[in-house]
């Protein structure tokens, strides 16, 4: 019992060395800002496009943003990125013959994220989108349209179920 706790021990500390050896690796090769923090493990960037993380958000565990070359994703000031979200800047067009082997034709496009929004758990946000300040993305949405500022949206795809309300 004693041995099993030490090596868990033992594992935890690595790999939470390791965690944060590699998202270092990502602030400095994306140029992201030090106050972005990764909250969780097993988060992806990859690449050659380009990253610009706000002020006090967060991506959590499982996530992954694909920058394809010439492409960003802005991700703004006090965001709340979700675990397991997805974001792709670049992805095949399905109108095209697969079985030739020349997948070539693609949708490209930047993805920004507003300040102040809330990315739940899940969801899946396609090349080209905008997503508005202040908005919200339940879990489990496909985002495939762009997002007005203040709403709250969901599904498959992505809809807005509602804008919120004017605080007093």
């Amino acid at each position: 019992m004693i041995f099993q706790r030490l090596l868990g021990g033992i594992y935890g500390t690595c790999r939470t060395a390791y965690y944060q050896r590699r998202y270092r690796y990502f602030k400095k090769l994306y140029k992201i800002k030090s106050n972005f923090i990764f909250q969780g493990t097993d988060i992806r960037l990859y690449g050659k496009g380009s990253i610009n993380a706000g002020n006090d958000s967060y991506i959590g565990s499982l996530s992954a943003i694909q920058l394809e070359e010439g492409c960003k994703v802005v991700i703004g000031d006090h965001c709340m990125i979700s675990h397991n979200v997805r974001i792709y800047t670049s992805t095949n067009l399905a109108d095209q013959d697969f079985r030739t082997g020349n997948e070539n034709l693609k949708k490209k496009g930047d993805v920004i994220i507003g300040d102040g929004v809330w990315i739940g758990a899940n969801v899946f946000i396609n090349p080209g989108i905008n997503i508005g300040n202040n908005s919200v993305i339940g879990a489990n949405s496909v985002v495939t349209k762009d997002i007005p500022e203040n709403s709250i949206c969901g599904g498959v795809p992505a809809k807005v179920i509602r804008f919120k309300k004017e605080s007093d």
